[in-house]
């Protein structure tokens, strides 16, 4: 047998005001990186939101599908089952935008794939933004019939 493990349950303040101070120093240095370097006014594009239950990731394209920008909760410095959260979601989506605040992107079809929690918030949270959402498109896998099954057992 092995050791066992002690998880700490709680956090003082401290801790947890430096952990939120980190994911917005993360959001900020995210937002500013690629902004500069995009000149090109864009009006329409796609937005690609993958949620998983372990994270979640959002790509914006033009229309062509050449990537803008990309951006996902565990690069936005979120760790463990938060990064699958609707709050890690609309981080994910400030800090595309700022990053898009150059190109004049407005108009958005969105494509989402995935069964995670940051779905519905992704797409709230792009509504917020001021982005105009012509369509969304489910594109999760669904098994039609799945493998094929054991043999019957003969005992």
């Amino acid at each position: 047998m092995g050791k066992k493990k002690i998880i700490q349950v709680e956090k003082t303040a401290q801790q947890s005001i430096k952990e939120n101070e980190a994911v917005e120093n993360a959001v900020v240095k995210a937002g500013g990186e690629g902004a500069s370097s995009r000149s090109k006014k864009i009006g329409r594009g796609r937005v690609y939101i993958k949620a998983t239950y372990n994270n979640t990731i959002v790509t914006i394209t033009d229309d062509k599908g050449n990537v803008m920008a990309w951006a996902s909760a565990g690069a936005l410095g979120f760790s463990g089952p938060k990064k699958a959260t609707p709050f890690a979601a609309s981080k994910i989506i400030a800090t595309l935008t700022e990053k898009l605040k150059k190109s004049g992107l407005t108009d958005v079809s969105v494509l989402i794939s995935g069964v995670g929690g940051g779905r519905d918030s992704a797409v709230r949270s792009l509504i917020n933004q001021g982005f105009n959402v012509l369509s969304i498109t489910d594109m999760t896998p669904i098994p039609h019939n799945g493998p094929r099954p054991p043999k019957i057992r003969r005992v």
